[in-house]
């Protein structure tokens, strides 16, 4: 290898080469999610349209080719010459990073795509993209080819509408998956129609076989995101809190309200981009959230000057809320946009929530006062439950770690090369002891269904025993305690059987771990092994089946004829501790499922809905999915 360092070996890659030779750095990955995140990106700039009021309706339609097209009725993008460039100002948008109208505060007061890289981006990650323009009486076309322009833009016809229509086919030598899912857009688009009230988005899919349409459009806005939040809830009482005001520049739209469950279900977004670790607006939702109800309580006499304030976390109890502002050039701490650093948002939401909410509940006393009777019995129990964190801290605390007696564990210290198996009853987890590797691969036994953490306290689900023993295995302790530094093993395999009872168990562990652990989920640390349905025996060869369309399958591959036996495992404790191994334990041969949650809304809908009171989601949920009768998360 040359040791040689000079001029020629440094690159300028012009134009859209360096999002061709770099796609990760642009659209995150090129997996499915940045494959999505294309549609995203043009979707958003009709959205930035209805955003400045020129906007009321975007079709976006997936092709039976797999191509994708957005259609808005906007202004249309400008087809004059851009001086700077001296090219069309279409052209500019689709060709040149950096640029398009949301610089200089002339062309959008706010908007969520602020580094001005969506169409040329999309352009080129496109095998072929083609714009048309309706604007003026006119038809404008330009057709590009992985990011360079084919054509120059020109009139095509005539036309009395006006907006602009985006048609791209994805480039497979880019992407690992060329293939759109509809339930993706799907839920994405419902939040964006949820976030833009009036906005109307229809999602069409054309593809032979699988034809489909949905349009969501809400006048309601945001009140309607809260009861779509609660749907699979009981809501302690009938009216949805909203306010709406304008304070430092920052325009902050905040909805909410309670239902009987524990949980808080909180959702920011800043110009309509999701804000998922929150924020300064998400602080000044929780201060003025916590002080007026403080306020409010001493005013009537129901919190008493002797009595301890309502902390935040009382208050926030079983709590349904979607805060919304709207600023220019928002400060994001990070890359990713997650977490807003907008320091006047504290400020503005704080002001406009207290305002609003102050003024509500003098006008709603009956449910002022049911907000604080739900504050002050999460106070009376949040004792309770500091005692029994303080007995788990304890007992997960490095100096005199106590692990539970029913955890057979590895030999390695090493976190990175460990794993624990949490595995349904004493009979499967004495094969999986036998079965496992001992330096690697602890095994935790539960005895049972654990506790439906959707419907308990903390301090209630502190008591359980079998969750105990999970936390002091893992050592990370629980909810605000949760540090991830301290994980014992950084594989959690979930092995259960294959019937309705082992569903049933996968579901309450990650509904746990969603509520009460996600970062074990966000950092890819849980994962669900898939033990084989079948052994089938021939001409003493043995063959392991995962379901029964693989049977199917590995009868036309060896015939029928000849076969000795066809065991159907009902489940792991049937199985010898060898075949437990070498199908679903032995990292050479097994087969995991990485747990996967991209969005925090519909995992919060599907859990509420499958562990919660509320049976009729449940139900129409059931009935249209029975069909695959397999869960996979």
């Amino acid at each position: 290898m040359s040791s040689d360092y000079n001029e020629s070996q440094i690159q300028v890659l012009e134009g859209l080469e360096a999002v061709r030779k770099r796609p990760g750095m642009y659209i995150g990955s090129t997996s499915a999610r940045g494959l999505h995140h294309l549609v995203y990106e043009i979707v958003d700039n009709a959205v930035d349209e209805a955003l400045a009021g020129f906007c009321n309706e975007i079709t976006v339609k997936i092709h039976p080719d797999n191509s994708i097209s957005v259609m808005d009725n906007g202004r249309g993008i400008p087809v004059g010459i851009q001086q700077q460039k001296g090219i069309s100002a279409v052209e500019v948008v689709f060709t040149i990073l950096h640029a398009g109208g949301k610089f200089g505060g002339g062309g959008y007061k706010v908007s969520g795509g602020l580094h001005g890289v969506g169409a040329s981006v999309v352009n080129a990650l496109s095998t072929w993209l083609t714009v048309n323009i309706h604007t003026e009486g006119k038809v404008y076309e330009q057709k590009y080819c992985r990011g360079d322009s084919l054509t120059p833009l020109s009139v095509i016809g005539d036309s009395q509408e006006h907006g602009t229509f985006v048609h791209f086919l994805p480039d497979p030598e880019i992407f690992e998956e060329t293939v759109f899912s509809f339930e993706i857009l799907l839920q994405r688009f419902r939040e964006t129609a949820f976030l833009t009230k009036g906005l109307k988005i229809n999602l069409i899919d054309l593809r032979e076989g699988i034809e489909q349409e949905r349009t969501f459009h809400y006048e309601g806005g945001i009140k309607e995101f809260v009861a779509y939040i609660n749907k699979s809830r009981q809501p302690l009482y009938d009216d949805i809190f909203y306010a709406c005001g304008e304070k430092d520049g920052v325009l902050v739209e905040v909805a909410f309200q309670y239902n009987d469950g524990y949980v808080e279900n909180i959702f920011s977004f800043v110009n309509n981009i999701n804000t998922p670790d929150g924020g300064t607006h998400l602080i000044g939702f929780k201060s003025g959230l916590t002080k007026t109800l403080n306020d409010y309580g001493k005013k009537i006499g129901a919190v008493k000057d002797s009595d301890k304030k309502l902390s935040g976390d009382d208050v926030r109890e079983g709590i349904s809320a979607v805060i919304s502002i709207k600023v220019e050039e928002p400060q994001f701490e990070g890359q990713t946009k997650a977490r807003l650093g907008t320091s006047e948002a504290k400020g503005a939401v704080e002001s406009v929530l207290s305002e609003y909410l102050t003024y509500y509940l003098e006008e709603n006393p009956t449910v002022g006062k049911t907000i604080l009777e739900k504050g002050m019995m999460a106070s009376r129990a949040r004792d309770a439950a500091r005692k029994a964190r303080e007995l788990v801290r304890r007992k997960t605390g490095l100096e005199n770690t106590r692990l539970p007696g029913k955890l057979t564990d590895c030999t390695s210290k090493d976190p990175y090369e460990c794993e624990i198996y949490i595995v349904e009853g004493n009979s499967a987890g004495g094969s999986a002891i036998k079965a496992r590797d001992p330096k690697t691969q602890a095994i935790l036994p539960l005895r049972g269904k654990i506790l439906n953490v959707e419907k308990a306290r903390l301090d209630r689900i502190l008591g359980s025993e079998e969750i105990k023993n999970m936390i002091t295995a893992f050592g990370t302790g629980i909810s605000e305690d949760f540090d991830l530094e301290k994980l014992r093993y950084h594989k959690i395999v979930i092995m259960t059987d294959a019937d309705v009872d082992g569903a049933h168990i996968r579901t309450l562990l990650l509904t746990f771990f969603y509520r009460y652990m996600p970062q074990l989920i966000q950092e890819g640390k849980v994962y669900i092994a898939q033990p084989p349905l079948y052994r089938v025996e021939k001409n003493k060869q043995h063959y392991y089946v995962y379901d029964d369309p693989q049977l199917e399958v590995l009868y036309n591959e060896i015939g029928k004829t000849g076969i000795k036996e066809v065991q159907r495992y009902k489940g792991l404790g049937e199985m010898d501790f060898d075949q437990l191994r070498d199908t679903t334990m032995a990292v050479e041969h097994r087969i995991l499922k990485k747990v996967d949650i991209n969005d925090a809304l519909l995992a919060d809908e599907i859990f509420s809905m499958l562990m919660g009171d509320s049976v009729e989601p449940r139900r129409d949920f059931i009935a249209e999915n029975a069909q695959y009768a397999e869960m996979d998360f």
